[in-house]
């Protein structure tokens, strides 16, 4: 990966970052000041510390992607301890899914007379978890990777000997 594709990577995660840094301190001003008054029609509170967590999940992920991309810059990618930030990536896609569920249970009432809505939605989280399913396939072929390159490293020492 080279310098540049790390620096594109790195700016477009801290914009998305600030962008959701952003977006929650408004929710959380608006919960505590109460200055929007709920009409009635959907359960604003909930809805609101719904987002700001599912926003939390996604900044749990961009933290990780900018912790990995520092070590493939770095040239560590390839050992145990990127597993730490692709099972973090992992947790927040799983916690996204489960925040998905969340809004869509709370959608759900108000869709009875449509609920192809909530069926969609649920098909929504469901992809969201097939996601999760995917990045964990990808740590499976990192540990591969790990575990070769382990056996490499020690094959090398082994020569080394030899010669």
């Amino acid at each position: 990966m080279g310098k540049l594709t790390v620096f594109a990577l790195r700016a477009v995660l801290v914009v998305v970052l600030t962008g959701t840094v952003f977006v929650q301190v408004l929710m959380v001003w608006a919960l505590v000041s109460g200055n929007d008054p709920e009409d009635g029609s959907l359960p604003l509170t909930p809805l609101r510390v719904i987002t700001i967590l599912g926003i939390g999940t996604a900044q749990v992920a961009l933290i990780c992607v900018w912790r990995l991309a520092t070590m493939v810059r770095c040239g560590t990618v390839f050992s145990h301890a990127a597993f730490r930030y692709v099972d973090g990536i992992i947790g927040a896609i799983v916690a996204a899914a489960l925040v998905w569920f969340a809004v869509t249970a709370i959608n759900a009432p108000g869709q009875r007379d449509d609920p192809g809505v909530t069926l969609i939605m649920g098909g929504i989280g469901v992809a969201i978890l097939g996601v999760a399913l995917i990045v964990l396939m990808l740590r499976m072929l990192l540990a591969q990777a790990v575990a070769r390159d382990v056996e490499a490293a020690q094959m090398q020492a082994e020569l080394d000997e030899v010669i």
